[in-house]
């Protein structure tokens, strides 16, 4: 056991950084997948869950292609759960030399259980709109972990930035930043169930005006564009090359999502400009948590 033990990492290489990136690839890949099943109206083409249908863990062929996809779906999260041992192990012996990156590790293996039994309640409870953004929400929540991962590979000293060396505004504009997106997110996730893409035909709908609640779910999206570009100024003039990088990226990625969303909203919610929307939003929220880390944290690549 030691000798295995010993031939794993003791610092962070690149095969770590490799993983941690692979980690938040394939946690933004299926929320992608997951669209891809309800904008093809198959999210109850697997009835029942655990198993496929009451007899067979898998699809079978009268199912068609909404059990195929839906299954497809269902398999993408024995990718997450490989790549997570395998990012687990290669940290393991960073417990007490980077102990943030073992166990945020630690913290997305464990949540996938909780990603795949939300997705089994909801199909379940008939693809409840509220359970499907409930689902949405963790696997937000996922996303921004598997970034702060990412982040944390490429970072020297671990610790905030102290008050003298930092500067409060330029922390609390990239928190502001980070509030009006998740506002925007839990808007959009109300949009998105009282629309026409429930998953399937006889999936519930959550009875609130759709029209109406596009235009508050675009008011924090403005006000987050807005922000972001204040940010990214006040950034610039205090030199704060890191915080403006992240900020142009964040802003380069928010305003091609406001365009979506208005060309979606004026074409009748075509299923490809939805899914770029969702695809679109998980970029932004790991983006933000970039942004949030650049402005608290002293960054310094270890490769250097």
């Amino acid at each position: 056991m030691r000798r295995l033990t010993s031939a794993l990492p003791s610092k962070v290489t690149r095969s770590i950084r490799a993983w941690s990136w692979t980690t938040l690839v394939v946690q933004i890949l299926i929320v992608v997948t997951g669209g891809a099943v309800r904008l093809t109206a198959s999210g109850l083409g697997c009835p029942t869950w655990p198993l496929c249908t009451e007899d067979s863990l898998v699809s079978t062929p009268e199912m068609g292609i909404h059990g195929l996809i839906e299954f497809g779906n269902r398999l993408l999260t024995f990718v997450l759960v490989a790549v997570a041992v395998v990012t687990f192990v290669l940290v393991a012996r960073l417990r007490r030399s980077r102990p943030e990156i073992f166990w945020l590790a630690l913290v997305i293996g464990l949540g996938i259980p909780a990603q795949a039994v939300i997705g089994g309640i909801s199909v379940l409870t008939q693809l409840n709109p509220y359970v499907v953004g409930l689902h949405f929400v963790v696997s937000g929540i996922m996303i921004v972990l598997a970034t702060v991962l990412v982040a944390r590979t490429y970072v020297v000293n671990v610790e905030p930035v102290p008050n003298a060396q930092r500067s409060t505004l330029l922390y609390r504009g990239a928190v502001l930043v980070a509030c009006l997106q998740t506002l925007t997110v839990l808007l959009g996730i109300l949009v998105t169930g009282s629309g026409p893409h429930a998953g399937d035909a006889e999936a519930p709908r959550n009875g609130l005006n759709s029209e109406l609640w596009q235009h508050l779910h675009s008011v924090p999206a403005y006000a987050a564009v807005v922000a972001a570009l204040a940010l990214g100024v006040l950034a610039w003039r205090m030199r704060r090359r890191d915080v403006v990088r992240v900020v142009t990226a964040l802003l380069a990625v928010n305003v091609l999502q406001v365009v979506v969303g208005l060309a979606q909203a004026n074409l009748g919610l075509p299923p490809i400009l939805v899914g770029l929307h969702m695809f679109l939003a998980c970029l932004v929220i790991s983006a933000t948590a970039w942004l949030v880390l650049t402005a608290r944290t002293a960054v310094a690549d270890l490769s250097r």
